[in-house]
This record gives C-alpha cells, sequence and structure tokens, in this order.
C-alpha cells in the first residue's frame, strides 16, 4: 500500500478498509496525518467553529448486574449506597442545569434487574411534563436491551415508547469495542456487538438521532479498533435517507484508576497524546458519513484536546454540570463555560455553543457560573 494513494481515497471520502485504516495509522508520519483529517473537517465542517454544549449528566440508578470490570460507579443490588433518583432530585437539579445555561439531560444508570419499561416511560413523562424545554438524551444501547430483555419485548417497541414518552436522542453509551471478544472481558454483562448495532439501527428507523462512542487504551487490539470503527460507519450507512443518525462519534480512553481491569487484570490505560490524536484523526478519516468528532477534553485533558481540533475534531463535548461514572475512574478534568471557550479560542478557532442536535444556541444573558461539586 501506498499512502499517497490512500490519502486520496480518504479525500476523495471513499471508505477505507480495516488493512487500510490500520496502515495509515502504523504507518502515516504524524503531521500528514492530521493534515489530511483536517482537511476532511474544513470540508465536512466548513463554518469552522468549534462547537460545545452544557448539559448534566445525571444519573438514574447507580444499581446494576452487568458488573463491568472498569465501572466504579455501579452498586449491586441491596447495596447500601444503591440508590434510585426520584422526581424531588430530578426537579433540583433541572432547575440548577437551566439556571446554569444548560439545555439537556444526559440521563443513564445501570441494569437495575427490577426498573423496566414503565419506570423509564413514567421518569421521562414526569420531567417532560413540568420541564417541556429541556431535551432528554437518554439511556443507551445496553439499557435498551437491559429493558427489551426484562419486558420480553422488541428493541423497536421499547424504543418507541422511549421516545413517546420523552427520549429525544440516544447516546452511544456502552460501545466499548464492537468486538464479542473484547466485550466478554471487560463488560460480560452487556449486550453484544451486533445487538448494540441493531439497537442503534432501529433507533435510526424510528427518527431517533444518536451518537457513538469508542473506549479504547485497555485489552483490544489495534484491528479490533477498526474493525469497531466499520462497523459504526456500516450502520450509519444502512440509516434511511431522511434520518440523521449518528450526529457524532466519540473516541475516548480507558480511565483505569481502582478498576477491576486494573486491579485484576493488570491493565493500564498507556495511551499517549500522540495516539489519542491519532485515533481522532483516524475517526475522521474511516467515518466519512459521520458528520461531527468530538474529542474528549474529560479523558485527555485540555492540551491533547486541542490539538484534537487540528486533527479532524469539531467539537468539544460538554461542559458536563456534573458526570459520576468516568470521573469514578480518574478522569480529573474539568470546564466552566467561561474556560471552554478560552480553551477553544486558545487553539485558534471560535466557540459556538449548540444543542445535542448540533444547532446552534445563543448563550444565555442570565447564565450563572456553576461551581463543579461532584
Amino acid at each position: 500500500m501506498q499512502l499517497s494513494e490512500l490519502y486520496k481515497k480518504a479525500l476523495a471520502f471513499e471508505f477505507l478498509s480495516v488493512e487500510e485504516g490500520m496502515f495509515l495509522f502504523e504507518h502515516a508520519p504524524l503531521t500528514e496525518l492530521m493534515y489530511v483529517a483536517d482537511e476532511l473537517r474544513k470540508i465536512q465542517v466548513p463554518h469552522g467553529k468549534v462547537t460545545w454544549q452544557i448539559d448534566r449528566n445525571l444519573n438514574t440508578t447507580n444499581v446494576c448486574v452487568a458488573n463491568c470490570k472498569f465501572c466504579n460507579f455501579y452498586r449491586i443490588p441491596g447495596h447500601a449506597e444503591a440508590y434510585i433518583t426520584d422526581m424531588p432530585t430530578y426537579r433540583k437539579k433541572i432547575e440548577e442545569t437551566l439556571r446554569w445555561g444548560g439545555d439537556q439531560l444526559l440521563l443513564q444508570g445501570g441494569h437495575h434487574p427490577e426498573l423496566g419499561l414503565k419506570y423509564y416511560t413514567d421518569t421521562f413523562s414526569a420531567i417532560k411534563s413540568e420541564f417541556p424545554t429541556i431535551k432528554l438524551h437518554t439511556l443507551g444501547p445496553p439499557e435498551v436491551a437491559h429493558i427489551t430483555k426484562l419486558e420480553k419485548s422488541t428493541h423497536y417497541e421499547v424504543l418507541k415508547a422511549l421516545k413517546d414518552a420523552g427520549m429525544d436522542s440516544l447516546p452511544g453509551a456502552g460501545a466499548e469495542i464492537l468486538v464479542d471478544r473484547v466485550r466478554r472481558l471487560i463488560s460480560k454483562g452487556k449486550c453484544g456487538a451486533e445487538e448494540w448495532l441493531e439497537i442503534m439501527h432501529q433507533a435510526h428507523n424510528l427518527g431517533i438521532t444518536t451518537s457513538a462512542t469508542m473506549m479504547f487504551g485497555h485489552v483490544e487490539t489495534l484491528e479490533e479498533r477498526f474493525i469497531h470503527l466499520v462497523k459504526i460507519r456500516d450502520i450509519q450507512a444502512k440509516k434511511p435517507a431522511d434520518a440523521k443518525g449518528f450526529l457524532a462519534f466519540i473516541p475516548w480512553t480507558f480511565q483505569d484508576v481502582d478498576t477491576l481491569l486494573a486491579k485484576i487484570r493488570g491493565v493500564q490505560n498507556l495511551s499517549t497524546p500522540d495516539e489519542y490524536i491519532r485515533m481522532i484523526a483516524i475517526s475522521r478519516i474511516m467515518l466519512p458519513n459521520v458528520k461531527n468528532i468530538q474529542a474528549s477534553w474529560l479523558t485527555v485533558g485540555k492540551e491533547t484536546a486541542q490539538l484534537s481540533l487540528h486533527s479532524g475534531a469539531n467539537d468539544f463535548g460538554s461542559i458536563m454540570l456534573e458526570e459520576n461514572v468516568v470521573s469514578a475512574a480518574g478522569a480529573p478534568h474539568r470546564f466552566t463555560y467561561k474556560t471552554i471557550q478560552a480553551a477553544i479560542k486558545e487553539a485558534g478557532f471560535e466557540p459556538q455553543l449548540r444543542n445535542q442536535q448540533y444547532e446552534w444556541r445563543t448563550i444565555p444573558e442570565t447564565i450563572q457560573e456553576q461551581i463543579i461539586s461532584y
């Protein structure tokens, strides 16, 4: 294979194979890879701005029976610290979120063995009845799979009921690496790769917008990362013509502090800034049918995320007024609505507030600085 030919294919928005992508990752000089990805970004996102969002990551419950080896957040049923979030708590936190300029809840939780579809539809409906303007970016394919199993229903029917109750969009949670060898080692209790993809396909058929993620830097091989990317690309290619499908792709690095993967298997996150930037560039190149590539400042920090903006990324994600899952495994980085804009400007771009649909928002005049306390 010749690098020049692969660059040419990439710049023509052609689908590269797993083997071609791996060749680029392993042999392309970083500056050239960054250049190609940046050129693609300029074509796909011609306004040149870097978007960001204000939302709150709120958890429905921390009770989970999936037993993921990288998660420090969950508690087993009956644990003294187990909880299910009640409506007074949602009310208080939504009011805070609106006061701080947020327009959305990223609402996720664990695989609670006793919380079926009615709990989620009742919760979504209650939130929407009190706060009709708040957007619900909720659950993820593994939670949908868990609810479907409890209800002995179908993915389509469960997703339709959730949408009717107020789900606005479906996050790409629980993707990890979409190869079952990996999933058996790190998240055996979650749905398999094909079920994750099928749920996303059904969501697209229902007109539910989604995102896709990849957690890397643990037990996966380089080839398995590229298999993951191709699977995401293939599902996006199957969406109905009038559906948006995957609005964004977010690669992030495994956080290893005090996780079972680290303590029992000795797996540590050895990803370097160079490797992360390569993965951002490769994501833009391998996913020509996904418009937005998001830099995960939460897991890699400000400086690496800023470099990602010159490597194919066009989005800085959310300031996350609250986040409890990834932080529990050691992610230390934080932004406010002022400092995230400053970081984007330092990187040479104009910041632009957005909503989940990547539509631009004006920063509310009444916005208040939040106190980060989680």
